[in-house]
């Protein structure tokens, strides 16, 4: 399972990227606003730091705008995937896009009804939002594997990117149900490593290291 970053904040991404395992990004208009900077060129910035995809969202919710904009979208770096909202001009701005050659990611998916539209409007990636609906205590995850389900019965190649991720357990867990990416906010992303078993060993082996007075260089 692939990872993307979930922020437009260049400083945070320059430290995940560092770890090598970071391989893409997703924005939406509230990261970007949070970022204070100007859209493009935020966007163009976090292409040029990675060659795998970067999620930039559309501003409108008419499919003729849409479009416009995400033709826009697309010239500021090859790895611009235009991210789109799940509604009816969504998915005609999907199709659109897509004949064009353009990747596309449809996003704000609650059920596999959504997804099953968005793959056949030819989205590269369906985002459903485990988080959210957990919020509303429903399965998030019940999402993700339906999803999965359903592709696989019909042949579709879009991409299943778990979005919404609340904590470690949310990554793990779509990686089992067989996502093919998750977008992690960079808190998350840090807490993916972190245990207290393993910090307890490790200091340890360095004070028993210590005691022996050696060193292997």
């Amino acid at each position: 399972m692939k990872i993307f970053i979930d922020t437009a904040d260049t400083g945070e991404l320059k430290e995940a990227f560092a770890t090598g395992l970071v391989d893409g990004v997703t924005t939406n208009p509230s990261l970007i606003a949070k970022s204070g900077r100007d859209f493009k060129e935020v966007t163009a910035a976090i292409c040029e730091m990675t060659e795998g995809p970067v999620s930039a969202e559309v501003a409108s919710t008419e499919a003729a705008t849409m479009v416009k904009e995400g033709r826009i979208l697309a010239d500021i770096a090859q790895n611009v995937v235009v991210k789109l909202p799940l509604t009816w001009d969504g998915l005609k701005a999907c199709q659109d896009l897509s004949e064009d050659g353009i990747n596309t990611n449809v996003t704000l998916c609650f059920t596999p009804n959504q997804a099953w539209l968005a793959a056949k409007a030819g989205a590269t990636y369906i985002s459903p939002f485990v988080g959210r609906l957990d919020d509303l205590g429903a399965d998030g995850m019940e999402l993700i594997g339906d999803i999965r389900a359903l592709y696989d019965a019909q042949g579709y190649e879009t991409e299943i990117l778990a979005a919404s991720i609340r904590g470690p357990h949310h990554v793990s867990q779509a990686a089992l149900l067989g996502a093919d990416v998750a977008t992690i906010p960079p808190k998350v992303f840090w807490q993916l490593l972190n245990h207290p078993l393993t910090d307890r060993g490790l200091d340890a082996f360095v004070k028993d290291w210590a005691s022996t007075g050696q060193s292997i260089l």
